[in-house]
């Protein structure tokens, strides 16, 4: 097999085949596992890793293969049809983070364009939106409760040509009915973008469900390591996977092909990770319900009320508030012992986070609380530790989180 021959077979986007199986018939872990072929060059099971950033051409001019990693790379070719195939796509895009992928999006819109949004949002997100793409370019936002379709509707003009929603939200674990909202949006022939990241492919597929655009970030659940940072865009319409390639390409915020590797070794653990992960979680729901040291709890589907068509499962994240002040609720989140204080989540360890101090301080305080993120607010990323170890870990934490809450009101 010579180079160009090589390129062809590696950078094609046919369904691959395992036996006499095609790969849209296999059910999701087994897809997950055989998300790439064997190297068709050496057989070897595991990725290889293009560690190259050009490539040599056959002739001047031939620019049929591959040229330069920048716009085309061998490893991040195997990732992005594999997240095509999760995600039942027609073309996947990996870049260097998810904010990097949300910036590709945006090159969609010109000066005096118009956004809705989630009211809940990574603060990521919210940043870039109002930061960036608002002062420079124009776009005109709106955020609006959207877990009734109508609320988004409502906000929509002729000047509206993006509705971007996360479903569950971030870090309020909202969940919208992305069916609903897709045909609001085709009604008025505007894109649907659905951060996927907190769900995965795994809980919901979004393009199944009518959005145009799936997004992640691939750091997290993905990747599920830790390790590694990216981000990616899927969609079915090929004329819009070409359009975002293209910036992709002009604008270079490309994945490095030792990350798209990392990504691709996770993917295929993504299942059972998941599915640890998510019964941690629910165990760990119970557990927090039934502490009368906790205000409430956040957690899809755990008042009773359904999850939305397409999601299986409420996810491994989870949310909750205690009484406090800052200086209060910060004697619990730096007792825990197992679950991390740190950015990030989806990662196989478990994580903790006060979003009103880290992934959300880049919002206004004023803004933050009319939204619900308060200094109260604490989010989980649940691993796939023994849950029993997670429990005690939370337990002795409350127990600091309460002894010094008693403290500060007997000396007030």
């Amino acid at each position: 097999m010579d180079e160009r021959e090589r390129a062809e077979v590696l950078s094609s986007k046919d369904t691959q085949d395992t036996g006499n199986t095609s790969q849209k018939q296999l059910r999701f872990e087994t897809k997950a596992v055989h998300c790439h072929p064997a190297d068709p060059a050496t057989g070897a099971v595991s990725a290889p890793i293009y560690q190259t950033a050009t490539f040599k051409l056959p002739a001047p001019g031939d620019e049929s293969g591959y040229v330069y990693t920048r716009s085309a790379n061998p490893t991040r070719d195997l990732l992005q049809n594999a997240l095509a195939k999760l995600e039942n796509g027609s073309q996947g895009l990996a870049f260097a983070s998810g904010l990097a992928a949300t910036n590709t999006i945006m090159n969609l819109l010109k000066q005096g364009d118009h956004l809705v949004a989630g009211d809940d949002l990574y603060g990521g997100s919210v940043r870039q939106f109002q930061n960036v793409h608002q002062p420079n370019s124009g776009i005109a936002f709106t955020y609006v409760d959207g877990r009734d379709p109508k609320n988004i509707e409502a906000t929509l003009t002729d000047k509206t040509k993006i509705i971007w929603i996360e479903t569950p939200t971030n870090p309020l674990l909202k969940t919208y009915d992305i069916a609903a909202i897709s045909k609001i949006a085709k009604a008025h022939d505007i894109l649907l973008v659905v951060d996927n990241t907190f769900a995965t492919p795994h809980l919901q597929r979004p393009l199944e469900l009518g959005a145009d655009i799936v997004l992640h970030s691939l750091t997290k659940y993905m990747a599920g390591h830790s390790d590694t940072v990216g981000g990616a865009l899927i969609v079915k319409d090929k004329a819009l996977g070409e359009k975002l390639a293209y910036y992709q390409n002009a604008v270079g915020a490309v994945m490095a092909p030792f990350d798209c590797w990392l990504a691709i070794r996770g993917i295929k653990t993504l299942a059972v990770r998941l599915d640890r992960q998510c019964a941690n979680a629910q165990a760990i729901v119970k557990f927090l319900q039934g502490s009368d040291d906790v205000a409430s709890v956040i957690y899809p589907g755990s008042d009773g009320s359904p999850l939305p068509n397409g999601m299986k499962s409420g996810g491994a994240m989870v949310s909750f508030r205690l009484d406090g002040d800052f200086e209060t609720v910060k004697r619990f989140v730096m007792n825990t012992k197992l679950f991390t204080l740190a950015e990030s989540l989806g990662g196989v360890e478990s994580l903790i986070n006060h979003p009103a101090s880290m992934t959300h301080a880049s919002i206004p305080r004023e803004t933050r609380m009319k939204f619900g993120i308060d200094d109260g607010l604490i989010r989980l990323s649940v691993g796939v530790e023994h849950v029993d170890d997670l429990i005690d870990d939370l337990q002795q934490a409350l127990k600091a989180y309460k002894s010094y809450r008693s403290s500060a009101m007997a000396s007030a």
